[in-house]
This record gives C-alpha cells, structure tokens and sequence, in this order.
C-alpha cells in the first residue's frame, strides 16, 4: 500500500503563499513513491490547481447537499469545479466548533464521493475521553457511525487524530497508536471484508520531520494528516521523506 501524507493548511493562507505551495509540489516530486496533496482554504484553489501542475490540491470540508440556502458553504461540486481533487470531513476541530455529528460526516462523506472526490474522514477522542479509558470505544463509534455504506476503495482514507495532540505538540505513544490502527483495521475489515484491507489510515496528532519515520514505522499507519508543519515546504519534506523510507 503506497503511503499517503496530507497537508491540511486549516485556516491559513492567502495569495502570498502560492509560492510556498510550488515549492511543496516541487518537493513532492522527489518522492514518486509517496502520494501526497495539501488541503487549503476554499479560496486558494482554484489559485493553487493553477499555480501546479499535477500535485493534488484538496479542501477542508464540504456541504451535505450540491446547492440551495446554506450561506457560506461550500459544496463538493464547488470544490471540484475549483480543481480540488480530495476533501476532508469530519475534522475535531469542525466536530467541536461546528457542533458536526457522525452522521452529518457520513452525508458530507457521501456527497464528496458522489461528486468525484477522493475522501479523508477523521476520528479521534479528547483527553478525557482516553483518560477514561473510552478511546476505543468512541474512536470506532464515529468511525462506524460517519462511514457510508460501500464506502471501501482507494477513494477513502480514514485519519485517526487524539485531539488533544493536535497541535499542541503532544504525539501518542507508538504502542497506543498501534492499538487504534490495528482496532479500526479490524473494524474496516468486520464490516467491508477484504475491501477494507486497502482503506489508508492516516495519523493526525503533530506528526512531524523529527517523528515522521517512528510513527510511519507502526503497523497500519499509512501515512499522516498534517496540520502546521505542512505550511512550509522545508516542514513538509521531512515528511515525504521519511514515508519513502518506511514505503514496503
């Protein structure tokens, strides 16, 4: 399974940083062996698809519906139209701020499937939440709950994100994410068979060049969600780095 690193810009640039982004696809580059994009703002891609040639930009989130009265949202087919060729859904920061449900996720999940996009759908409990020993549990409750049916192929991508390392520079424990990787493998598995083999799951929790290549090594990581060291190419690339040096 090729290895998969996704930047997510969240809410950060403007025009000014399509040069930083040349520079992240002209990075990429030297990494064939590695998929990666960058997610951005919905207002740099059009910009970005045309400032690249090639390098997969995609959004941050979308609408359940493809039009009507929802001010200030963006559909799927927006996001195709404006060249993107991927979105994320389900976000802990959309799910805390936004009041987004599991099954709110799963209708954005289907829509951007629907629309042609490739789709990344993140999950991922709070401190209290593994202090209390639930981690398991709520992890594999939004996974089973914001999944849509038939959802296996290449074109979905689970990110398993601990909120409370995103961000903040705490990183989870190899063995603990070893441990979810391996629980949400068994549950893509139990519910669509050997489709569920070829699901990526991503980890979301302040990867970085100095850890990228221990966390890359765990079973079933197959490669990373980035937040903020995916705003510069020189962050960025220590990333792609060492997802070629882990590559099977």
């Amino acid at each position: 399974m090729r290895r998969l690193i996704v930047g997510n810009w969240k809410m950060n640039g403007t025009s000014s940083d399509l040069d930083e982004i040349r520079a992240i696809a002209a990075s990429a580059q030297q990494y064939p062996s590695v998929d990666s994009a960058v997610c951005l703002p919905a207002t740099l891609i059009d910009r970005s698809t045309r400032a690249v040639d090639a390098f997969p930009i995609g959004g941050q989130d979308c609408h359940m519906q493809n039009s009507g009265a929802h001010t200030g949202c963006v559909s799927a087919d927006m996001l195709l139209d404006a060249g993107a060729t991927l979105t994320i859904v389900g976000h802990s920061e959309r799910r805390a701020a936004q009041h987004e449900t599991d099954e709110d996720i799963r209708a954005k999940a289907t829509a951007a499937h629907a629309a042609g996009l490739k789709v990344i759908v993140c999950v991922g409990e709070t401190l209290d939440e593994r202090e209390a020993g639930s981690a398991l549990d709520v992890v594999l409750g939004q996974l089973g709950r914001s999944l849509p049916d038939g959802a296996a192929g290449i074109w979905l991508s689970v990110a398993y994100e601990p909120v409370w390392a995103i961000g903040t520079g705490r990183v989870a424990e190899t063995a603990d994410v070893a441990e979810m990787h391996e629980a949400i493998r068994t549950a893509l598995v139990n519910r669509f068979g050997e489709d569920g083999r070829v699901i990526r799951i991503l980890y979301g929790g302040s990867m970085n060049g100095d850890n990228a290549a221990q966390l890359l090594a765990v079973e079933n990581v197959d490669g990373g969600l980035i937040g903020g060291a995916s705003l510069t190419a020189a962050k960025f690339e220590p990333i792609l780095a060492a997802a070629e040096a882990t590559s099977e």
